[in-house]
This record gives structure tokens, C-alpha cells and sequence, in this order.
């Protein structure tokens, strides 16, 4: 955002820069993109924006909506805005149930020909998925992957098993909560719907590529040494942590988040200083 409006150069510039550092897939409109804050023009802009800068990387579009006939116009608009996938998750003003959760995923799978990853994030939804719920949903036509919260490194094998257990083959499981991606990957996660890799994809790169090649040390301390940021991302969210990590690099210009959001502290700005100049960034 460039005060109320979206800068599209910036996000332009965000999404090369990623697509050029190598990554798998965009994610763009997801909850560091504050597309709950956006109107539908202007998500389209974004998603033809990112689309284009892409070069050629797939682009899984965020379509989550408080209505189910928005979150199918903004499915629509993301496949004629040239997405590959589509991020959903059960946003609610009145708190859902399972059936209404499962019949949202069901009308939108009917009406997208697009794959469809489930995006389980009680933090900020407030629904909590059942493992009995999620295997329901994978079993919808359409349905290709769920993106996981962060369940706790020690408990991650435990906890894909259980998953899983529940799933069809195909279905792949992603986690979110960039602190434990390394140790997820590790114990079998498929992927890593990341939010650092929006503003550190190189990092990013290397943390996947060391535990998809079972090169667990490296893996680990790859992750180990973003540590400052995720002590940051724990205490204060990942939102203000990357949107303040991305202005003092000069990748967005500052004040991005759209109101009422504001932005970290004084306090939390001269951590993300500190913690810069632990890793070592530069502009």
C-alpha cells in the first residue's frame, strides 16, 4: 500500500525479485498481502500486476471473503487474471460451522476449475479445523492441498501423521509459521507456504533446499540464523514484522499497512534493527 492505494510497483518489484531468487510458486493476496482489507478492483490489479512480473512462476491467488458469492466472483477474476491456484480460507463475521465451512469449499470447488489449496489459520479466522473436517474437504474434486499452523516442532511428525492419516495420497500439506518451516520439511511436509520469502526469497531458497535434500544441519542452521526475525514474528506478528523488514530494505515505501492496521512500535522498530544487523541485510 502507498498511503490508501496499492502500489503496484511495488508489487511488481517484490514479485520479480522473488520469481529471480528461484522460488517454486507466488503467493500473492494472502494475509501479509491484506487482501481482506482490498476491494475487488483493486485485488484484480494486484493479481494481473503480479501475474505479469511473474515470468512465467506459477501464482496462487488468495480469494477468501466474508460471502461465498464474492469469494466466487474473486475465484473468477483470479483465473481470468491468469492464477494457478486459489488460497481460501473460511473468513466470517458470524462464527461458521463445519457445514458451512465444508459447503463453502464444495460451491467454490464446483465453480472454479482451478486447484484449490485450504488455508487453516485459526488465528486469524477464528474457525479451528477437525482432522475428520479436513479429510472431508480433501475429498472434494478440486481440493489439492491445506496450509497448516504451526503445531510445534516437537510435535510436527506426530502431527502430519495424524493428518494424513485422514487424507487422500494426492493431497499434499503445507506448513505456515516461518520459525518451524525447516523442521516441517523435515519431518514431510510437502511445502512451505512461506511469508519471509516475500521480502528474503534467496534465504528461503536455501532452508528448502537443504530439507527437501535431507541435509538436516544445514537445513536447521539456515533457519537458525533468521532467529531474530522469527523471535520478532512470534512477539509481534508476521504482518508489521515483514511489512517494517521490507520498508527499512527499500523494497515498499513506508507506512504500507492499510488502516486501522498500524505498523511496529518504536520498540519493535529498533528490534527489527537489531535483528537486521544480526543477519546481516542490506538494502
Amino acid at each position: 500500500m502507498n498511503g490508501e492505494n496499492v502500489d503496484l510497483d511495488a508489487v511488481a518489484k517484490l514479485v520479480t525479485r522473488a520469481a529471480r531468487a528461484g522460488v517454486d510458486s507466488l503467493g500473492v493476496l494472502g494475509s501479509t498481502g491484506n487482501y481482506a482489507y482490498l476491494a475487488r478492483d483493486e485485488r484484480r490489479a494486484v493479481l494481473e500486476t503480479a501475474v505479469g512480473a511473474a515470468d512465467g512462476v506459477p501464482v496462487l491467488a488468495g480469494v477468501g471473503a466474508v460471502r461465498a458469492r464474492d469469494v466466487l466472483v474473486l475465484a473468477e477474476d483470479a483465473q481470468s487474471a491468469g492464477a494457478s491456484a486459489l488460497l481460501l480460507a473460511p473468513v466470517s463475521y458470524q462464527r461458521l460451522t463445519e457445514t458451512e465451512v465444508f459447503g463453502l469449499y464444495e460451491d467454490v470447488a464446483a465453480e472454479s476449475s482451478l486447484p484449490i489449496v485450504v488455508y487453516d489459520n485459526p488465528g486469524t479466522t477464528g474457525f479451528t479445523f477437525t482432522d475428520d473436517l479436513h479429510g472431508r474437504i480433501a475429498r472434494i474434486p478440486g481440493i489439492a492441498s491445506i496450509k497448516i499452523p504451526p503445531p510445534g516442532a516437537d510435535a510436527m511428525a506426530s502431527r502430519l501423521e495424524k493428518l494424513r492419516s485422514v487424507l487422500p495420497e494426492d493431497t499434499s500439506v503445507g506448513i505456515s509459521g516461518d520459525w518451524v518451516a525447516a523442521e516441517a520439511l523435515l519431518a514431510g511436509c510437502d511445502l512451505w507456504y512461506s511469508v519471509i520469502a516475500g521480502v528474503l526469497p534467496h534465504q528461503a531458497r536455501t532452508i528448502v533446499d537443504h530439507a527437501l535434500a535431507g541435509r538436516r544441519d544445514q537445513a536447521l542452521e539456515a533457519s537458525t540464523e533468521l532467529e531474530p526475525l522469527w523471535s520478532l514474528f512470534r512477539a509481534y506478528g508476521s504482518l508489521r514484522v515483514t511489512a517494517a523488514l521490507a520498508e527499512d530494505l527499500g523494497l515498499i515505501p513506508s507506512g504500507a499497512l492499510p488502516r486501522p492496521l498500524r505498523g511496529l512500535d518504536s520498540e519493535g522498530r529498533s528490534k527489527l534493527g537489531e535483528a537486521i544487523s544480526a543477519i546481516g541485510l542490506e538494502a
